[in-house]
């Protein structure tokens, strides 16, 4: 399994355009192949900070994912939105907790 972990900094003005945008392609992204999860999180004292969390089947899917229209098209719009430069892991999951 793969996680992917991406912090986004936005503009204050842009948040909602974020959120809205999620919102509309978050099944899409979720329904791509081999993402068995995928999280939106707020930064508990920075409001404009977001992190997404998508787990993945395997680096293959994911390298799949990230080569896709749907990508493309989603990572364009989301990047007009930033105030700092987003940051970005990919990272193995050694202990699945219960």
């Amino acid at each position: 399994m793969i996680v992917r972990i991406v912090k986004m900094t936005f503009e204050a003005s842009k948040v909602e355009d974020f959120k809205k945008m999620f919102e509309e392609k978050k099944e899409h992204i979720r329904g791509f192949e081999g993402c068995q999860r995928l999280e939106l999180l707020r930064d508990s004292s920075d409001s404009n900070i977001f992190f997404t969390y998508s787990f993945w089947n395997n680096a293959e899917n994911l390298k799949s994912y990230r080569h896709s229209n749907l990508f493309k098209e989603t990572w364009k719009f989301t990047k007009s939105l930033f105030s700092d430069k987003p940051e970005a892991w990919s990272l193995k999951q050694e202990v699945v907790l219960s």
